[in-house]
């Protein structure tokens, strides 16, 4: 029997793995009683691809059995492809599982086109449904499986996880090639949040061993996955084994980078620390600040712990973002600014706001007529009014989401948004609305990341400006360029010098250099070092102590941090001469800089990675 297991990718990324397939895949071919008979493939597809395109390319391989992995982001391209395939193989079967499936198998069904769904795990239940198919007979009666005009089956009991065997240890799925992986180390949630129905049928938490887990993490850094995206939403909540694994990172795979979901109320200074000492970023669920709307969805919120926990990650140095739901019960405007206003208060690196879902299956959805929540009907379910929103109120969150998103989190602006906000005088959801007015009709997706820096400078100019503040704009403008500029070196990959031996035996004046592409050069309003000695400074209170002198600085990545020299302006106009092509004691007699005070800084700027040798 030839099945093919499909895959729809939103779009291509890092995070456009088949784990679903791979993990169903597995399951398939360790099953004793299918070994010989079945032989399972997977097909990978995107949201963009032609859905009658995409059943030519499944249909070429004459599959028996065709079986889709559907979200709520895939379901209409699902849909839409296997309506395609059923034209082209009036024969195949046809079955989904997943999250849609699981949690809206009449609405699915209704489509007329799955002969029969799959619910809960997949693994047990479509292995045991495929020998039914094997032996000629219709699935009926498998715990999972949904069959037309039969009654929406049962979950099946959970699965012991490392039962499943590992794709990425069999081999059969490479996390190179997308450029990252997709990491399971659990299934299932201890919370009952009622938006959500991760914990919904899953007998708990239940975690892959700690040997697979190690297995698995030395196969990604042997094969050098430059990022792993951890799979687990409850990571830390066993405080002991998410420390165990944050070591085992630290020793084992150092260079990849880890994105992990955490819970705010398990993190202790240990394992900030921990987190701090790897490379990784966290997300942590806030959803809101206001502790009647939390309680509403089923969750808990005290303000203090929160704020003590991440003032523990930014004492460590760890890098972490919040989630933010606006359209919650009982949420408004009002109460949606108090939130932005709380989380942007707390230094997050970002910060990922969406509108409520209303997800079938979940308890939130049962209650939704009640609680006035209207929300599409079909995928992705967003709401559309409540009780605290009208349709144009939640039309304005989303814009300021979406400014949100682009000035402070595409923006790179953690380090110097609050106290350019404080200095205006006005919260931060009053600031970014004013963005978002400045905007005005441009989408977030319009906006390249190549023109935000821009964006900023513009809008800053224009705000302080209108606020009568622009005695202090000079210092925001350099807070705003020095942490882009910054941000870029700290992407860089800088050039590797060469060695000392080599560099003695160098006249850096008698050859061509060039700037390193992993440097930048800048000019400031005030002497750079100053402003970084400052931290975060109070604008006004810095203005009135320092003098807008103007400072040339070289910011460039080296020894493994990013480094900022503040030069003279002969050093600095040296540097931008050099072209790769006319030897530096040329340009010297430019710069009017003497050939041996020219040699001495070249030589500190060949050794620092700053310029390179042209050869």
């Amino acid at each position: 029997m030839n099945l093919t297991l499909i895959a729809i990718h939103p779009h291509p990324s890092p995070q456009a793995v088949p784990l679903a397939c791979a993990f169903l895949q597995e399951a398939l071919l360790a099953d004793r009683a299918l070994q010989g008979i079945v032989k399972p493939r997977i097909a990978e597809f995107f949201l963009h691809d032609d859905p009658a395109r995409c059943a030519a390319e499944i249909a070429r391989t004459a599959p028996d059995l065709v079986a889709f992995s559907i979200y709520v982001w895939s379901r209409d391209h699902a849909v839409a492809v296997a309506r395609e395939l059923r034209a082209l193989l009036p024969g195949v079967i046809l079955c989904a599982g997943g999250a849609e499936p699981t949690a809206n198998p009449d609405g699915l069904l209704e489509e007329g086109v799955f002969d029969f769904l799959v619910r809960g795990e997949g693994e047990g239940a479509l292995a045991q449904a495929v020998r039914l198919l094997a032996a000629g007979t219709a699935p009926a009666g498998v715990s999972g499986i949904v069959l037309p005009g039969e009654p929406v089956a049962a979950l099946p009991a959970p699965l012991h996880l490392d039962s499943i065997p590992s794709p990425y240890l069999s081999g059969r799925l490479d996390p190179t090639i997308p450029g990252g992986a997709l990491w399971q180390l659990s299934r299932g949630c201890d919370f009952a949040c009622s938006f959500c129905f991760d914990h919904k049928g899953s007998g708990g938490v239940r975690r892959f061993s700690m040997e697979r887990i190690e297995a698995e993490l030395r196969l990604f850094a042997r094969l050098r996955v430059p990022q792993v995206f951890v799979l687990d939403s409850t990571f830390n909540k066993d405080v002991k084994r998410a420390k165990e694994i944050l070591r085992l990172i630290r020793k084992v795979a150092p260079g990849v980078h880890f994105h992990f979901e955490v819970r705010s109320e398990f993190i202790d200074a240990e394992m900030a620390d921990l987190f701090a000492s790897i490379t990784c970023s966290l997300q942590i669920g806030l959803q809101s600040a206001d502790v009647a709307v939390l309680r509403g969805v089923g969750r808990g919120f005290d303000r203090d712990d929160f704020v003590n926990r991440a003032f523990l990650l930014n004492q460590s140095g760890a890098i972490f973002g919040f989630d933010l739901i606006f359209g919650l019960p009982g949420d408004t405007p009002s109460l949606f600014r108090s939130s932005l206003d709380f989380a942007l208060s707390l230094y997050p690196n970002h910060l990922d706001i969406f509108p409520l879902a209303v997800l079938p299956g979940t308890r939130l959805y049962g209650k939704a007529q009640a609680l006035g929540l209207r929300h599409l009907e079909a995928p992705p379910y967003t709401v559309q009014a409540t009780a605290g929103y009208t349709p144009e109120q939640l039309r304005e969150a989303g814009r300021l989401a979406a400014a949100c998103d682009v000035f402070y989190s595409r923006g790179k602006a953690v380090a110097w948004f609050n106290s350019v906000v404080a200095a205006l005088k006005l919260t931060p959801s009053d600031f970014l609305a004013a963005f978002a007015a400045f905007l005005g009709e441009r989408g977030e997706a319009d906006i390249a990341e190549e023109e935000i820096w821009g964006l900023q400078r513009t809008f800053l100019e224009r705000i302080f400006k209108d606020r009568k503040k622009a005695k202090l704009l000079p210092l925001a403008l350099d807070l705003a360029d020095y942490h882009h500029h910054y941000a870029a070196a700290l992407m860089a990959t800088p050039p590797t010098p060469p060695a000392a031996k080599q560099l003695r035996k160098l006249d850096p004046l008698k050859q061509p250099l060039s700037l390193a592409a992993s440097t930048t050069l800048a000019r400031f309003n005030y002497e750079v070092l100053e402003v970084l000695d400052a931290g975060e400074p109070d604008l006004v209170e810095f203005t009135s102590c320092f003098r807008p002198t103007g400072s040339c600085a070289i910011i460039y990545p080296a020894h493994g941090e990013v480094c900022t020299e503040s030069v003279s302006s002969p050093y600095f106009e040296l540097l931008q001469t050099l072209d790769g092509k006319q030897d530096a004691r040329a340009l010297c007699r430019r710069t009017g800089l003497a050939e041996e005070e020219a040699r001495e800084f070249l030589e500190f700027a060949i050794a620092e990675g700053i310029v390179e040798l042209v050869v």
